[in-house]
């Protein structure tokens, strides 16, 4: 495999508002030149109640301003890990707007809806959007997150093709222990048309597993797939896949073809550096093994080739730590956070970088703010998706708050002593909260499991999901000055415990019975009355 010689470059950025609203599953829309940050962790604030805010690097540091959505406009939730692309009325269009389907809701319920977002008012001070959530018929793709969308042009028409990703565990399947548990959804190809908004699906022989965090770029009517992971075999298969969809008259044809040269990596970042290349960088070779290589891929006269590229000089930091994440930036920039300590001097919990693609003068001829979204390319449609939930990495992180009187601004202060209380420990047999595995699964966590101290013997601290407990009765017992005893100790406490005083129920006193009157009779009248009775 031959070696691309481009320079890379990494710059630090520091940043001043807002930070620990970038979490891992975080998407970039590109609009005029103008970048905005969607899919935070948590549901809005007031400071900005619409979740989606424009990021502002200037003079190496980052800032995030709220924007603000027309009145006509459906509600769009904080959506992390969902697929996204750019859609233009044809391939060479100037205008466009993003379609964003499915993803995680703060609550970890995975959405099923599409939506259309555009910039409809651009001014100094303001940004207003448009969102419109598009119905469709059909083979209609169930909830999922983890995936990809793309659009391809044929013979004049464009469609939608929606691959890969997962889901929760179909109802009928799910028991107390797997009620969380997510699969592969199947390897189906859905054709999506938003004119006569109606899907087809395709059920492909070369397709056998379901992937998720895989990475596709899409050039006029073709889609690679590239890499992802297999959570059935938990592989992440060194794939290369070309879809090709032909759009004629009739009904359309979608075909799959095997390629060779394929690269085993998930969750990797992709940006566009010119109208044929791409770079490839970021993911993960396995579950605790980051990829820190790169590559260029050239899209040319109808093939693939991927070829390796001489990444930058990583820090010691992003060399060291085990997870990172980012998102596409879009002209050959990607936006780089990997996590700092948990306790340390500096506000920031988490470092951010610029990883520039090209050549410094290149670089210096061109805006940092003009960015894509990191799961779509800015002339071909082409995306990849951000880290996976398995390897999601949940920062926290001062937080500015853009009103000064929000008293939600978090503090670092309020966390607890992680040395003491061990959230990643093993808190019972059947515990299954794993550091890179986890992801929040109540809505007041952030970057660490819920836990709760178990009263019995000197006492012992326990999570909250191990121990099935619903958010309404987490909330009550935090609340509540009460004491808790786990699953394993609920039953040895109940026959420790002092059988309680039965009270006995006070009787009323019967009243006396009245004894009844009798008449004395004197002698005589007793000897007439014997008399009488005898004669």
């Amino acid at each position: 495999m031959a070696q691309s010689t481009d320079r890379m470059s990494l710059q630090m950025v520091s940043t001043v508002s807002n930070s620990s609203l970038i979490q891992p599953g975080f998407s970039l829309l590109n609009f005029d030149g103008h970048v905005f940050f969607f899919g935070q962790k948590g549901w809005p604030k007031r400071s900005c109640p619409t979740g989606v805010f424009l990021l502002d690097i200037k003079q190496n540091e980052l800032k995030m301003k709220p924007v603000f959505f027309s009145k006509d406009s459906c509600y769009l939730p904080p959506l992390r890990y969902p697929a996204l692309c750019m859609l233009r009325s044809d391939a060479r269009a100037d205008e466009y707007q993003y379609i964003i389907h499915g993803g995680k809701t703060p609550n970890n319920d995975l959405s099923d809806k599409i939506y259309f977002i555009s910039l409809v008012s651009k001014t100094s001070k303001k940004m207003t959007f448009q969102c419109i959530e598009k119905d469709l018929g059909g083979d209609v793709p169930e909830a999922r997150y983890g995936h990809t969308i793309n659009i391809v042009h044929s013979r004049g028409k464009s469609m939608s093709v929606l691959f890969g990703g997962r889901s929760y565990t179909p109802l009928a399947q799910r028991t107390t222990e797997t009620w969380n548990s997510v699969v592969d959804c199947l390897p189906s190809v859905f054709l999506i048309d938003f004119e006569f908004g109606c899907c087809t699906s395709y059920m492909l022989p070369e397709l056998q597993d379901g992937l998720s965090f895989h990475v596709s770029i899409a050039k006029d009517d073709t889609i690679y797939i590239l890499g992802g992971h297999s959570l059935q075999n938990n592989t992440r298969p060194p794939s290369l896949y070309k879809l090709k969809v032909d759009l004629p008259l009739g009904s359309p044809a979608v075909t799959c073809t095997i390629l060779p040269g394929g690269i085993s990596v998930s969750s990797a970042i992709v940006t566009q550096i010119s109208d044929t290349e791409f770079v490839l960088v970021g993911g993960y070779l396995s579950d605790n093994q980051k990829r820190l290589a790169c590559n260029t891929i050239v899209l040319e006269d109808n093939k693939i080739e991927i070829v390796e590229s001489v990444g930058p000089e990583w820090t010691p930091d992003i060399k060291h730590c085990r997870m990172w994440f980012g998102c596409d930036m879009g002209k050959g920039s990607v936006l780089l956070g990997i996590p700092g300590a948990n306790k340390q001097i500096i506000p920031d919990a988490n470092y951010f970088y610029i990883l520039r693609c090209k050549g410094a003068e290149e670089d210096k001829e061109e805006e940092l703010i003009t960015q894509t979204c990191s799961q779509t390319s800015s002339e071909d449609p082409g995306d990849s998706t951000p880290f996976e939930d398995s390897e999601e990495f949940c920062f926290s992180a001062e937080a500015n708050s853009f009103d000064a009187d929000d008293a939600d601004t978090y503090n670092e202060d309020d966390e607890e002593d992680e040395s003491e209380t061990g959230y990643w420990i093993t808190c019972c047999a059947s515990c299954n909260i794993d550091i890179n595995t986890w992801v929040p699964f109540y809505s007041t966590e952030l970057n660490k499991p819920a836990m709760i101290l178990c009263s019995s013997g000197a006492g012992h601290w326990v999570h909250a999901q191990c121990m099935d407990l619903s958010e309404t009765v987490l909330l009550r017992l935090s609340e509540a000055n009460v004491k808790y005893f786990c699953n394993k100790h609920i039953d040895l406490n109940k026959g420790l415990q002092t059988p309680q005083k039965v009270v006995c129920l006070k009787k009323p006193p019967m009243k006396p019975l009245r004894k009844k009157k009798t008449m004395k009779l004197s002698t005589s009248a007793k000897k007439s009355f014997l008399r009488r009775l005898f004669e």
